[in-house]
């Protein structure tokens, strides 16, 4: 769906985006990371022809971009850079107004249209309101209605719960599992790992403007080789379980060991209660800090 090979931007002296390579497959849901100011924004904009590249170059559905933008962004929905909408217009006359201008548009069911985009996003009850009155959650919401007008192929997001309460993050999370279990591929870059660990199937990592990890989530955030322990009787469990035991960190014990059940079996057996019994996984944000760290030493 989106493949880059060598793309470079750079603004006299400075290379915002260096040479990244990313790959974008059909039905992911793709987390874009990178700090303010890693390139992140750049790229999105490169990948929507809004900002030639210096070198390199740019497929998006399997056409060249920008070279092919007629046809290709009547398929993309996007929101970059926050919303943008005329303060003065309700939102469901923005949304008219935008399908209306838009490549192909015509009048049938431009009405329903607008009334989906709404209800997915949660605004179909404020929808005659003028957008000055609006909270930035719900001009967030409105700029994602935007881009869900089209029933895209795809879908590129930046930071598209930004300004939501918890509430509001947890509805986007939804909907953009339901589109994408309905076949639209996602990109969407975003500062909350947590969201992104919950949400993506694959990440890659921008910093300094260099494309540092790009992998399935399950893999990167897979198993460590330990167990996590859970015990109020720590200390017995650890002289158990002496030779393998990594760390103790208050009722709870790292094992090296990938044997769960025999490890569960001989503290049991000797009258140690186990109260959970898990394997440890990595986390996203231990994976971030590890390959931007990488990097910087390098």
């Amino acid at each position: 769906m989106i493949r880059t090979e060598g793309l470079t931007k750079r603004f006299g002296r400075i290379t915002a985006v260096d040479g990244v390579g990313l790959d974008v497959r059909e039905g992911d849901v793709f987390g874009f990371l990178g700090a303010n100011g890693s390139g992140k924004t750049t790229t999105v904009r490169m990948l929507l022809g809004l900002v030639l590249p210096t070198s390199g170059t740019v497929e998006v559905l399997g056409e060249p971009m920008p070279a092919r933008r007629a046809s290709v962004l009547p398929q993309v929905g996007a929101l970059v850079e926050g919303p943008a909408a005329p303060p003065h217009l309700s939102g469901r006359r923005h949304l008219a107004l935008l399908d209306a201008a838009g490549p192909g548009s015509r009048r049938t069911g431009r009405a329903g249209r607008v009334d989906d985009a709404l209800e997915q996003v949660g605004l179909g009850g404020v929808d005659r309101r003028p957008v000055r009155t609006y909270s930035l959650g719900m001009r967030q919401r409105l700029g994602l209605a935007a881009a869900l007008m089209r029933r895209p192929r795809l879908l590129v997001l930046d930071e598209p719960t930004n300004g939501l309460d918890p509430a509001g993050i947890q509805e986007i999370r939804r909907l953009l599992l339901d589109l994408n279990a309905a076949g639209t591929t996602v990109l969407v870059s975003s500062h909350l790992l947590s969201e992104i660990e919950r949400t993506c199937t694959r990440v890659g990592v921008l910093h300094a403007g260099r494309l540092v990890l790009q992998d399935d989530l399950a893999s990167v955030c897979g198993p460590t080789g330990l167990l996590v322990v859970d015990t109020p009787d720590p200390h017995l469990a650890a002289r158990l379980l002496v030779g393998r035991v990594e760390a103790v960190d208050g009722e709870r014990l790292l094992v090296r060991d990938q044997d769960a059940a025999s490890v569960n079996a001989a503290l049991v057996g000797a009258g140690v209660p186990v109260r959970s019994l898990h394997a440890q996984r990595r986390s996203l944000e231990d994976v971030v800090l590890d390959a931007t760290s990488r990097q910087a030493i390098a």
